[in-house]
């Protein structure tokens, strides 16, 4: 029973997540304009990488073993976050 409650807490923690980075990424923009939601998806995904390397990053203050790993892979997803975003912006 402790296994079913446990995983329906981590389904409802990464629907929590997807919902509050669509309203974070603009979701009622294309609604209200009549635009397609490319925006959308493509805003959700990013801030999803900037999460992954944020967490990396955390790991490697927390963690003794395979710091360098954590730190080097964290960094690199913020890094490509960050690309994502300038790319997005039309600034390259």
């Amino acid at each position: 029973m402790n296994k079913i409650i446990s995983k329906a807490i981590t389904g409802a923690r990464y629907v929590y997540l997807i919902a509050f980075f669509a309203l974070l990424s603009g979701f009622f923009y294309p609604l209200i304009t009549g635009t397609s939601f490319d925006n959308v998806i493509f805003g959700v995904i990013v801030l999803f990488v900037g999460l992954a390397g944020a967490v990396l990053v955390y790991k490697a203050a927390v963690s003794e073993k395979r710091r360098g790993i954590y730190l080097g892979g964290g960094f690199g997803l913020i890094a490509i976050s960050f690309a994502y975003i300038i790319q997005f912006t039309g600034r390259v």
